[in-house]
């Protein structure tokens, strides 16, 4: 197979984009991510104006990387000064990386308004830099800024930005559609051109989403003989973001018959999404292509039933390609089939299952659904409906009741929350009181308290998500109020829900759904363990 060479600029234009932002410690944590998946080039950030990225490449240095190139990043000479004098070359050499990367204009409109001068000035600038840091000993790719509008607008001067770059040694001229707005079969055509007039030129393709084309043109642009895509993880970057790599690779390995990373590294494609979210501080797209929890979610009867049969009916590649997994979704669109796939997907044994109870299963899910709950993303609940239904439900404790205080001292201090909570656990009665930032975390902190002593388990859960959605908001406050509770207990995550016009109330059904289900997994794991059985 041919390859194609990943550059990543997730830590530099991705970084860039609105509420992206990566710690120092997670920037190298990052890099050892893409080095083990097998990135070819990682971009580090601008080393020669910005300390943040000084540091990194200053951190990085330390590291040990089995495959990946750090590259650093910077623009070409300033007007005003040659390129012995400019501060921001001095900052590139300082990064100490074999590769380096320059941005230079190629739309003379560029040139003219920003600049300030000439095109011929503007060719002096790329070969003067070029060759410095070529002086230097570094190896040096060429981004020309704004390349499909400028070839638009003048097709032989944007030719000739990559001449300078390439006869000054410039080992890769890369092609970028600054502004996100070409159409994928313009960036064929034109790199196509490019290829034919630079042959002994490695072309690459960087194209930004603005018009929601950067996967289709990057992979029309590999079609045309480019050998290098950038992009970022996840589509992170400036405005709408870059080209995602984790929809180019495999597009580019499954699809096109490229060579990026090889079978087995691509099986760890969604744990680099994932991870890279987790680094950034973002909560991950569930609708990602390839990647996303979404990505081989079945909902409609129909296309359970076929999927049964065969999964190439309705699904592109097979899930574990990339490390994803189908789901099931059950809901008021769902069949029969959807039930019996969906309690098989949860892995619990739920003997008796025919399509009768299947059936009287999807009739309760479409009347609670008429209440307001809703289990697409609510495993953890659906499970325990299972059991209901299937009387293999055995509650774990009994409520005998909950009392919620919320006070108010003064305008400028912050409002008291604390709870009580009443249970009984094997004929043991228990109370207890908890306090937190507002009520439902309160109740969460008295509910723990009163059944830590009986179930210690129950210390491993965390809330990690806690949404809240208003279902009739022209009823103002009688409005019904859905709760998600996202849980996990640090080697698996568990989503439940609760429905009431009260939003404590809501939140309560969510909250025991979601210990009930840690109690009733742990039970599961170790049948013959104490769970349900009082302390002495």
């Amino acid at each position: 197979m041919e390859k194609v060479y990943l550059y990543d600029t997730t830590l530099r234009d991705g970084a860039q984009g609105e509420g992206i932002s990566f710690s120092d410690t997670a920037k190298v944590r990052f890099a050892h991510l893409l080095d083990e998946f097998g990135v070819d080039f990682i971009e580090g950030g601008f080393a020669g104006s910005n300390p943040r990225d000084r540091r990194f490449f200053d951190d990085i240095r330390k590291e040990q990387l089995s495959h990946a190139r750090i590259v650093a990043f910077g623009s070409t000479r300033r007007v005003d000064l040659d390129a012995q004098g400019d501060p921001q070359l001095a900052g590139l050499l300082a990064a100490e990386t074999e590769w380096v990367t320059i941005y230079g204009k190629s739309w003379l409109m560029h040139v003219r308004d920003v600049l300030r001068t000439t095109g011929e000035n503007n060719l002096q600038m790329i070969a003067d830099t070029v060759g410095f840091l070529r002086a230097a000993g570094r190896s040096v790719f060429f981004d020309a800024e704004h390349f499909f509008d400028g070839y638009k607008d003048d097709p032989e001067y944007a030719l000739d930005t990559l001449r300078a770059a390439v006869r000054e040694g410039a080992a890769g001229a890369v092609l970028c559609d600054t502004n996100g707005g070409c159409l994928p079969h313009e960036v064929f055509a034109i790199t196509q051109a490019v290829c034919a007039a630079l042959p002994d030129a490695q072309v690459g393709i960087h194209v930004h989403n603005d018009g929601g084309l950067a996967v289709a043109c990057s992979l029309e642009a590999v079609r045309a003989g480019a050998r290098q895509v950038q992009g970022c993880i996840n589509g992170y970057g400036e405005r709408t973001g870059n080209a995602n790599m984790t929809t180019i690779i495999p597009a580019l390995e499954l699809k096109m018959g490229f060579e990026c990373v090889g079978a087995e590294r691509l099986r760890r494609l969604r744990e680099v999404s994932l991870v890279t979210d987790d680094l950034a501080n973002q909560r991950p797209d569930p609708r990602q292509p390839y990647t996303g929890r979404s990505a081989f979610s079945h909902k409609a009867g129909a296309h359970v039933n076929a999927i049964q049969k065969n999964t190439r009916t309705f699904e592109h590649i097979a899930p574990e390609a990339v490390g994803n997994q189908r789901h099931v979704l059950v809901s008021e669109l769902s069949g029969a089939s959807n039930v019996m796939m969906k309690a098989a997907e949860l892995g619990t044994d739920f003997s008796g299952l025919d399509k009768e109870r299947a059936r009287a299963i999807l009739d309760e899910v479409k009347r609670r659904e008429e209440q307001g709950y809703s289990y697409e993303s609510a495993d953890g609940s659906f499970k325990i409906l299972l059991q209901k239904v299937l009387n293999q439900h055995q509650p774990f404790f009994e409520l005998e009741g909950f009392r919620v205080i919320v006070e108010k001292r003064g305008n400028e201090e912050p409002c008291l929350s604390e709870a009580t909570v009443k249970i009984k656990v094997g004929g043991v009665t228990g109370l207890t009181a908890g306090e937190g930032q507002g009520p439902v975390d309160a109740l969460n902190a008295a509910l723990r308290q009163a059944l830590t002593r009986f179930y210690p388990e129950i210390e491993q859960i965390a809330l990690t998500d806690y949404r809240v959605r208003i279902l009739d908001p022209e009823e103002a406050t009688r409005a019904v109020t859905r709760v998600l509770i996202e849980s996990g207990d640090g080697t698996r995550q568990w989503s439940t829900v609760g429905v009431s016009e009260n939003i404590i109330e809501a939140s309560w059904q969510a909250l025991l759904d979601s210990i009930e289900h840690k109690l009733f997994e742990t039970r599961a794991a170790d049948p013959a363990g104490t769970a349900g059985v009082a302390p002495r």
